[in-house]
């Protein structure tokens, strides 16, 4: 999939990995996942993981398939390339697999603090159906958000 004429998204392969924790590093400080993390998820056969490219990695995302159901599991962008639809454009390729996967629903947690996400997700059809109360932090509740059904809609 390519977004405009530069940003090209793929399947995620372990020689990423290194690319990838570095955004994870950035855009997550408090919690990022180790290296380890990345291995095991790219060897679970439920998992698809992809990245966006503007010469190298701008961002990446994941997702949890075990039709019917499908949870994403991370979706991150770079701080210099935020604002340019990319996480939205891996949030629908991300569908797309999903999709691809029989999957007709989709559930994600989202920081309640996040505000230009959960308007990203509500955007595309998702909605706020639980609250997990100091989740990631005190005072920073996890928003279990969910979108279906999936078919004809990305």
């Amino acid at each position: 999939m390519n977004i405009g004429a530069v940003i090209n998204i793929r399947p995620m392969r372990w020689w990423d990995i290194p690319d990838v924790h570095a955004i994870e590093s950035e855009v997550f400080p408090v919690d990022a996942w180790r290296v380890e993390q990345f291995w095991s998820e790219l060897a679970q056969p439920t998992r698809r993981y992809l990245v966006a490219e503007d010469d190298g990695i701008v961002g990446y995302g994941g997702v949890y398939l075990l039709a019917p159901d499908s949870d994403i599991q991370t979706i991150a962008v770079a701080a210099t390339h935020h604002g340019k639809g990319i996480g939205g454009a891996l949030l629908e390729a991300l569908t797309k697999v999903a999709q691809d996967a029989q999957c007709t629903s989709m559930m994600l947690e989202v920081r309640s603090d996040n505000q230009p996400a959960i308007e990203m997700y509500r955007s595309a059809g998702f909605e706020q159906i639980s609250r997990r109360s100091d989740y990631y932090a005190p005072g920073v509740d996890a928003l279990i958000m969910r979108r279906r059904p999936l078919r004809g809609s990305a």
